[in-house]
């Protein structure tokens, strides 16, 4: 697992590390992407320290999802501990919550940490209703900076095969076709493709203004359906009828607080939630809850 536990990424990489472009178009194709949908639960798989989680404003809850306590806890800071937020310690690989329970979930600057893509991917079907929404950001090893490297003799790897290139460890670039490949296997339908980032130069960020380039790239987004070379690709993609029962959705006059919970080590849910811990009446681990936050990372000795 590529764990941030004590990192200050939020602060040395967002805002002290000259990203404004890169965050203001993302936020452009978010808010492409999740134009008119809504529900009552989202999941953000990968909140960090919640930059993204304001943007996710058609839904009445968001869970933020992350392996690091350390940046639940600057989320926290960020956007409070109490009202539509539920903070989760947690593995992608192992999601602790039920099935088919979100209506929606986004993974965004998370995939390229995966050694096991699939296996994330079909996670975050299990946990998703019936034509749920998802929104994928992925690190993309077919943009022009690679293909313009490899031409020349600059670099070994092929930006055209399909199998990821691990550039540093624990940080993978992905073909496009593969991944839209993986979200196929793992049930899902992709809808619609945004190519984001199309001008991460340093020198173009320091010559040319940001809003300049958040505007061209704002236009260029709306080719990602024709074809993506870019560094980053974001896919908006639903999660196809899986042919099972769908839990009933909770009556409108009891409004659920939490999502039902599921035990990451023997698969048991829903767990019932004790103000400090999570316990599993079938396996006996106990998951505690330290400063608002589900603590599914490890349970109590």
């Amino acid at each position: 697992m590529c764990d941030y536990e004590g990192s200050d990424y939020q602060q040395r990489f967002w805002e002290r590390g000259g990203r404004e472009y890169e965050d203001r178009v993302e936020a452009i194709a978010l808010r492409r992407l999740l134009r008119g949908a809504q529900g009552a639960w989202l999941l953000e798989i990968g909140a960090g320290a919640g930059r993204n989680t304001p943007r996710y404003t058609g839904f009445q809850r968001v869970v933020l999802l992350d392996y690091s306590r350390t940046m639940l806890r600057e989320a926290q800071r960020r956007l409070g501990r109490e009202g539509r937020f539920v903070y989760v310690a947690g593995n992608a690989y192992n999601l602790p919550f039920a099935d088919a329970f979100f209506d929606a979930a986004t993974m965004i600057r998370v995939l390229h940490h995966m050694a096991e893509p699939v296996r994330v991917l079909a996670e975050v079907r299990r946990v998703l209703r019936d034509h749920g929404l998802f929104i994928l950001e992925f690190a993309s090893k077919r943009h022009l900076k690679a293909i313009l490297r490899y031409l020349l003799g600059r670099q070994k790897w092929n930006p055209f095969s399909l199998e990821p290139v691990e550039f540093a460890p624990l940080n993978f670039d992905f073909h496009p076709r593969a991944v839209e490949e993986w979200l196929h296997a793992a049930g899902f339908r992709v809808q619609r493709r945004l190519t984001v980032s199309h001008f991460r130069l340093g020198l173009l960020k320091r010559w040319v203004p940001t809003g300049l380039l958040v505007a061209l790239d704002a236009l260029a987004q709306l080719t990602g359906d024709w074809w993506q070379l870019t560094p980053s690709v974001f896919v908006k993609a639903v999660a196809a009828p899986s042919g099972s029962p769908q839990p009933q959705a909770q009556p409108s006059h009891e409004p659920r607080t939490l999502p039902p919970f599921r035990c990451p080590a023997c698969g048991f849910a829903p767990l019932p939630v004790e103000p400090d811990r999570v316990p599993c009446p079938q396996c006996g681990r106990v998951w505690p809850v330290r400063d608002g936050i589900f603590d599914f990372k490890e349970p109590l000795p």
